[in-house]
């Protein structure tokens, strides 16, 4: 079991690290839609680094033997109630980081929940009734926040990578 969580959390690594060759590829390129290739690499990174933090905290748990062991979403194992139910430093840590806005971690995580929000008009005061009431949206207005970057998503799929091996020298110990 603890080799199948291993492999799961190693396997989203190392598709997050092709698509951030992909990404580099896309950034590189002149072809017509390398702007449409990089984002859609960009959010792959993303969606495969988060996967990964999943499966790191599935190995957590099935060590732990923790109900939520199987939980489908990485905000279930991030709770400080469960990490009152059922302590150890590994989830300590992971709560730590998550709840610090200026972490690596937290970071992805905000990165990886803006990938489903749509996009919005900035909000303003309406001083005029003869203005629309729905005004459209594009995608190349300014965002609240930048992208990350290639070498941000490296350095993010590097310190989970380091992450997940401390953890496993830590957890084989006991």
């Amino acid at each position: 079991m603890a080799h199948e969580l291993y492999t799961r959390t190693n396997q989203k690594l190392y598709f997050a690290g092709l698509a951030l060759a992909s990404l580099r590829q896309a950034e590189e390129s002149r072809a017509l839609n390398a702007q449409a290739q990089a984002m859609a690499e960009r959010e792959a990174v993303l969606f495969h680094l988060h996967g990964a933090l999943l499966g790191l905290c599935h190995e957590i748990a099935g060590f732990y033997h923790l109900l939520e062991a199987g939980a489908p979403r990485v905000e279930r194992f991030l709770d400080a109630g469960l990490l009152r139910a059922a302590p150890s430093p590994e989830l300590a840590e992971l709560v730590e980081l998550a709840s610090q806005p200026e972490t690596w971690l937290a970071e992805l995580l905000d990165q990886h929940a803006r990938l489903f929000q749509p996009p919005q008009a900035p909000k303003k005061a309406k001083v005029d009734s003869r203005l629309p009431l729905i005004e459209t949206v594009g995608l190349d207005a300014e965002e609240a926040s930048p992208l990350p970057s290639t070498k941000q998503l490296e350095q993010w799929r590097k310190s989970l990578k380091d992450l997940a091996l401390r953890f496993r020298e830590s957890l084989t110990e006991c």
